[in-house]
């Protein structure tokens, strides 16, 4: 039988006919205005210089009557520009790059685990087979307690990570922007599974000598999703504080959290999580507008722990032998799937345009009162952002977006590249791939960005970032000595 070829002409009618619809629906108010000021110039024109100058003197003001009717159009004006929000700038981000000593080849994981589980090789296995398929690379890091044969994860080398992390970057935001500590009103760091006393924020207050009257937030426990977590609330500090910089930083510190047993579900952060940090410069500072990278337009937090199985999917506890780890649910990527509708529901009417819009109402409605089988339509938000960085939690938590929301192997580039290169880096993920994208040169002014972070608890949560000016000629940043290399082949499986 002969193969049936598609019809390329039909498809690309196809593509003609629904790119004509997004532009009619999207334009509807020009294509109604336009001929109604075509209609009255054309009228103003017929009726002559005299005929209008008798309509103007047949005309009869009383300033009273002026001034009477124009009051609520100013109160009302006054209201909304009183009451408008204060937009919110990305000045610039600094994310942390480890040291090569750092770095953890699959030969040099794998030998250690052998040394580490030598009594438990069906563990030392499924590490292997969990590490082959895991996307990620040759590079990424860990800290040097972790490099020690049994690894040494005591409170001093916790702390030694955190202050090299944190200050690292620090120091590189400061260096970029020119900011210094006495510019500083808001502090933000968000650490989920370390949490010293005195706090990661009192240790960025001492180090840096910060003003008394800082107001400053140390976040615990709010898994991958902190980052934005954070950026949330430092918007929300900034609207009633004027005239601020929020200073946020975002990291996990790994030196105390390496698991060291053998249950299966909670080896699984060993082999995909590493170090790494950001630190981001917020202000609501006019001045500004002009410097900063990015404007924030949207933060949509999701929280779905009030179902058991969500709250927990992504669980800290101790196994039969006492030693504490994460335990990750077989039920996680179900989970993390139903959370992303919820928050793609609530983002969807702010972002997406009226064509995607209008879409998905007809779909619901059909699906209601119709024929209640159909499949539900799902919005194209590649007609809301240019660019995607998704939280590299994995590989699969990658797959599993990209098909849902049907993006394409670029817009999802970022995100495999920062997991191959560095890692799960936890809530500092994000910043890495907005750096990738800035260091390909691919981004550009009034570019629309969608960060998606999914944490414990379980939270999935997106903001929605719109890009400045166009940002070229990166000289610095994680990606600076490599970024020629990328993007790289992947394979779905590394033999080891």
């Amino acid at each position: 039988m002969a193969e049936v070829v598609p019809s390329f002409s039909n498809s690309v009618k196809l593509k003609y006919v629904k790119l004509g619809y997004q532009y009619l629906v999207n334009h509807i108010l020009t294509f109604l205005l336009v001929p109604i000021m075509v209609g009255v110039t054309i009228e103003v024109l017929r009726l002559g210089p005299e005929e209008l100058l008798s309509i103007w003197n047949s005309l009869h003001f009383d300033l009273l009557q002026i001034l009477c009717s124009s009051f609520p159009i100013i109160f009302i004006a006054t209201v909304y520009f009183m009451s408008k929000p204060r937009s919110i700038y990305l000045v610039d981000y600094s994310c942390y790059k480890a040291p090569v000593t750092c770095r953890v080849p699959f030969s040099t994981f794998m030998e250690h685990s052998r040394l580490i589980l030598k009594d438990n090789p069906k563990s030392v296995e499924f590490q292997m087979r969990i590490l082959e398929r895991s996307g990620l690379g040759e590079e990424t890091c860990l800290p040097p307690a972790i490099h020690y044969i049994p690894p040494t994860p005591t409170m001093e080398a916790a702390r030694g990570e955190a202050e090299v992390v944190i200050f690292s970057a620090i120091d590189d935001l400061m260096k970029k922007t020119g900011l210094k500590p006495k510019d500083i009103d808001i502090l933000i760091v968000n650490c989920s599974l370390f949490s010293p006393t005195p706090s990661l924020s009192a240790m960025v207050v001492n180090k840096y000598k910060l003003r008394s009257n800082i107001k400053s937030y140390n976040l615990s426990g709010m898994g991958c999703s902190a980052g934005l977590i954070s950026i949330d609330l430092a918007r929300d500090l900034l609207q009633v504080h004027p005239n601020s910089n929020a200073l946020v930083v975002s990291t996990e510190i790994i030196t105390p959290n390496y698991y060291k047993g053998s249950e299966r579900a909670m080896l699984l952060p060993n082999c995909l999580f590493r170090m790494g940090g950001a630190a981001i410069l917020l202000s609501n500072k006019r001045r500004d507008r002009y410097r900063a990278k990015y404007r924030l337009m949207h933060v949509v937090r999701t929280h779905k722990g009030a179902d058991d199985k969500a709250f927990k999917c992504v669980f800290e506890q101790e196994d039969p032998q006492g030693k504490v780890g994460i335990n990750l649910s077989k039920d996680l990527m179900v989970i993390a799937g139903e959370a992303l509708k919820s928050n793609i529901t609530t983002i969807g009417p702010l972002v997406l345009p009226a064509s995607e819009q209008l879409l998905f109402l007809l779909t619901l409605i059909s699906r209601k009162f119709f024929n209640p089988k159909l499949k539900p339509y799902i919005p194209d938000f590649k007609q809301a952002f240019e660019h995607f960085c998704i939280h590299a939690g994995g590989r699969a938590v990658i797959d599993e977006l990209q098909k849902n929301l049907q993006l394409s192997a670029e817009h999802v580039e970022a995100s495999r590249m920062t997991l191959h290169r560095f890692g799960n880096t936890s809530s500092s993920s994000l910043w890495y791939e907005m750096s990738y994208i800035e260091a390909k040169g691919r981004m550009k002014k009034g570019d629309r960005i969608w960060q998606i972070a999914f944490g414990s608890g379980f939270k999935c949560n997106s903001a929605v970032w719109k890009c400045n000016k166009t940002i070229k000629n990166l000289s610095d940043g994680p990606w600076q000595d490599c970024i020629d290399r990328y993007p790289v082949h992947i394979p779905e499986i590394v033999k080891l």
